[in-house]
């Protein structure tokens, strides 16, 4: 009977003793996932940071590959060719994506293509400088005047109306459109091609300088026409707005060219200042 008693004492004993060794690997399990968890977790958040850090320094190499782009157009007279408002939107977008990388990536992919935008745009700008393909006065002024990013294109109806000698318009600003018969017309010769030219670069630039055109439009009583032909008389010497062009010996044609309003000095001096704030300049966003 001790024996029995004793024995049965062994089993019970041994039995706590083997649900004590159960409880202590079960904690033991739960304390290694509890630190392989931290451990994981640890490590996402030191992932997240580091392609935080990828992200932001892509955008700066982004940012950085813009400006190597701009840096060749400053002074280009043609302001919109840089839109400056893009930019520094994109940088603000990047700063409140500062801490979200997917954010902060699409800022980096939206910026990489206006540089492709802005680079495209003036690829093959010396070559068109270099060719008259039409072999015209209007072809080589346009040229001459744009460095090469205004083309001359021919029409039989212009896209302002049939009875435009030449057009731009806002959603081409570097496109001359001409109608066609100018390149034939006998009351037309190159000098007077030239100076319509001349007074079609002006709606050019009017188009590509938004706010220096609007400051000066008010000293023509808001007329973009007679700015432009004050463009023309302005910076083409000895040009008029009338004509005469010979037909024989003994008769002529007279011609007007342009909208009949001579400018005065005043605005020909306000056409130099419009002139000298044009244009491409460099400057510095996100600050």
């Amino acid at each position: 009977m001790v024996l029995s008693v004793l024995l049965f004492v062994v089993v019970v004993a041994g039995g706590f003793g083997f649900f004590w060794v159960v409880t202590q690997l079960e904690e033991a399990r739960t304390q290694i996932q509890d630190q392989q968890q931290k451990i994981t977790d640890q490590q996402q958040r030191l992932d997240e940071q580091q392609e935080m850090i990828d992200r932001k320094e892509q955008f700066g190499a982004a940012m950085d590959d813009l400006y190597a782009t701009v840096d060749p157009l400053v002074g280009l007279p043609y302001s919109t060719v840089v839109p400056w408002d893009r930019v520094e939107n994109l940088a603000e977008s990047a700063w409140n994506h500062r801490r979200n990388a997917t954010g902060l990536g699409q800022d980096v992919e939206v910026l990489k293509e206006l540089t492709t935008e802005i680079s495209e745009q003036s690829a093959g700008v010396a070559d068109q400088a270099a060719s008259n393909a039409s072999g015209t006065a209007w072809e080589a002024t346009l040229d001459s005047l744009g460095r090469g990013w205004v083309s001359t294109v021919f029409d039989d109806t212009t896209p302002c109306g049939a009875t435009a000698l030449a057009c731009v318009t806002s959603t081409d600003p570097f496109t001359v459109h001409v109608r066609a018969g100018t390149r034939t017309d006998p009351t037309m010769t190159d000098w007077i091609r030239t100076g319509a030219a001349y007074h079609e670069y002006a709606h050019v630039l009017q188009f590509t300088n938004p706010g220096p055109t609007d400051a000066a439009l008010a000293s023509f009583g808001g007329d973009v026409e007679t700015m432009a032909d004050c463009y023309a008389l302005t910076f083409l010497d000895g040009w008029s707005l009338d004509h005469e062009v010979s037909i024989d010996e003994y008769s002529y044609y007279e011609v007007s060219i342009g909208y009949g309003y001579t400018c005065d000095a005043a605005q020909r001096q306000v056409i130099r200042d419009w002139v000298g704030r044009l244009g491409v300049t460099r400057q510095t966003v996100g600050g």
